[in-house]
């Protein structure tokens, strides 16, 4: 059941700023016709609903120990009610399909593709995936293809976890031992498939170049990832990914804006104030233009709390910060119909206790996905 209302005494984030003009609801899409129907919302703030572009915290629902359950169905439940906690209305759930295995190989992924596409219909929150694809995993490019059209993916990333240099020296890579469990193999297993893919990176180029080039001309969105250098980001433009998720140095984001990619950083990273991996801060990132999008990443509370954490630091306004985590992202998915409460967009908003910044409703398509506390009352009365 969708909301037909109007919300009043708020104050909302427009496209223009904040403003306290009342807000109406009607068909699962933001109005400028008065909905008969009033909710005060007095003392309360009113912002576009999250964009999260890249998040992977979906795999605690889908498979809470290795080997010991899978409840994809109930995960997809479960992440959708946790992501609408957190005031996300469209979410992106980045799924690995690696010679990695285990929750990362291709198996896993589609499984967790069949299960989102039989569920997302029937939830609020807009839920859609994205396949991160090894770089050498060259003889499975077929059968991501294969995902990619059977579930309708629109969005492809590319990474290489392949550690080269390590096997280029003939040495073991570190953690050898607890990834091969995490994969299924024996140590020696996984360190021989390493050494192969490595052994085969000559073939890579070109495959890359044929994939994407099939990619985009299916309209798929395509996306480069860790680039540390200009030359990373130069070869990927050229394969047609103008996304560029987690520049890890200067030099690659720099690079990145001149080439229009759009940029997307971790939200955690600007919560943390720096990079668990060691790379360059987001929030100099952010402080130097560029970004475009901040994601969840591994944690779905931290869209929210970077936004507001950029004008804690003095970066920038709300309203500036709040346009990475909503029409910003929304814009580099090529959803035009959403990250702005303008007339026409879906209905996608959060009501935010303005003191603890904390979400108490989340509307997703003028639907209902998240309601507590005593603002309840206020959506319940007649």
């Amino acid at each position: 059941m969708t909301l037909d209302c109007t919300f009043v005494g708020a104050a909302t984030l427009g496209s223009d700023g904040w403003s306290e003009a009342p807000l109406s609801v009607q068909g699962g899409l933001v109005t400028d016709v008065a909905a008969p129907r009033e909710v005060d919302l007095s003392g309360y703030w009113i912002l576009p609903g999250i964009v999260d572009p890249h998040g992977d915290g979906f795999e605690r629902h889908m498979a809470p120990r290795r080997g010991a359950l899978r409840e994809a169905e109930h995960g997809v439940i479960a992440t959708a009610s946790e992501l609408a906690a957190n005031g996300i209305t469209t979410a992106v759930l980045a799924q690995f399909f690696s010679w990695e295995g285990g929750m990362r190989g291709p198996d896993f992924a589609e499984h967790v593709f069949g299960h989102v596409s039989e569920i997302r219909t029937t939830l609020p929150i807009d839920l859609r995936v994205q396949l991160r694809l090894e770089t050498h995993l060259v003889d499975a490019f077929g059968r991501a293809e294969a995902a990619i059209d059977r579930f309708g993916i629109d969005y492809v990333v590319f990474n290489d976890h392949l550690p080269h240099q390590r096997l280029s020296e003939g040495r073991k890579p570190p953690r050898l031992t607890g990834q091969a469990l995490k994969s299924g193999r024996s140590p020696e297993a996984h360190l021989a498939l390493m050494q192969d893919l490595h052994a085969r990176s000559a073939e890579v180029p070109a495959a890359l170049d044929a994939l994407c080039a099939r990619l985009a001309a299916r309209g798929v969105v395509i996306g480069s990832h860790d680039d540390r250098r200009q030359e990373d980001r130069a070869l990927w433009a050229g394969r047609g990914a103008w996304v560029s998720e987690f520049p890890e140095t200067l030099e690659a984001a720099t690079a990145a804006r001149a080439d229009g990619a759009h940029i997307v950083l971790g939200a955690p990273n600007v919560v943390r104030g720096a990079s668990h991996a060691g790379n360059i801060a987001a929030a100099d990132l952010v402080a130097a233009g560029l970004c475009d999008a901040l994601a969840s990443d591994y944690h779905y509370p931290s869209p929210l709390r970077a936004a507001f954490r950029l004008a804690e630091l003095g970066l920038c306004d709300v309203a500036t910060a709040w346009r990475l985590v909503s029409s910003g992202p929304a814009a580099l998915l090529d959803l035009t119909d959403r990250g702005t409460l303008v007339p026409g967009n879906r209905a996608d908003l959060i009501v935010l206790e303005p003191d603890s910044r904390r979400v108490v409703a989340t509307i997703a398509g003028g639907t209902v996905a998240h309601l507590t506390g005593p603002v309840a009352e206020r959506f319940l009365r007649d």
